[in-house]
């Protein structure tokens, strides 16, 4: 979220702002820190809740507040398709590997027990499935062989701060389309 803040900030993204921070738990250290850099943060608990009712709230209220595009960041649950289809192709997703490899939860745990020599992060397109999306951007990490779960994941979240900067980014230009599972660049760039 801070790394998404301060790109913004510095005028790396174009034409875009942060208009709310939002989650689901009272204790989570990003709402304090959001607040005091002049974010709006709320707290939408889901305890004691339905699952629908608690992100028919989340949806109405992102509604309400006129968001374009939704960056997950250490949101740690699937999305039910009510609320995809509320916002089809506007939420992205982070992953500490390169996708397909990986999905789910203990990533670097996996790529080590793996023996993979490669590993990294992947902005996605958040779809039904897990970590299953269509994917805007990936970066590499070199998996060292003395590394462990908290060294790789360190370097990966380096990446991380910098990639998903870079996947707003192309989000928020639109020189992008979708052709089934692939995101195609239509910048100068292309990829």
């Amino acid at each position: 979220m801070f790394a998404l803040a301060n790109s913004i900030r510095e005028g790396k993204i174009g034409n875009a702002e942060i208009v709310l921070v939002i989650s689901d738990k009272a204790e989570a250290a990003g709402i304090p820190l959001a607040r005091e850099h002049g974010l709006n943060a709320m707290v939408i608990e889901r305890l004691g809740r339905k699952r629908e009712d608690h992100e028919r709230e989340v949806i109405a209220i992102l509604k309400e507040h006129r968001v374009d595009l939704i960056c997950l960041a250490g949101y740690m649950r699937l999305l039910s398709p009510e609320f995809i289809q509320a916002f089809p192709m506007r939420i992205l997703n982070i992953h500490p590997s390169l996708l397909p490899s990986f999905p789910g939860l203990d990533a670097q745990r996996q790529a080590i027990n793996h023996g993979v020599k490669v590993s990294g992060c992947t902005v996605h397109f958040v779809d039904q499935t897990l970590d299953g999306g269509p994917i805007l951007v990936q970066k590499s990490v070199p998996v060292m062989d003395d590394d462990s779960e908290a060294t790789l994941a360190a370097r990966i979240l380096e990446q991380e701060h910098v990639l998903y900067t870079e996947a707003v980014k192309l989000v928020v230009s639109g020189e992008f389309e979708v052709v089934g599972r692939r995101v195609i660049r239509t910048d100068s760039k292309g990829q």
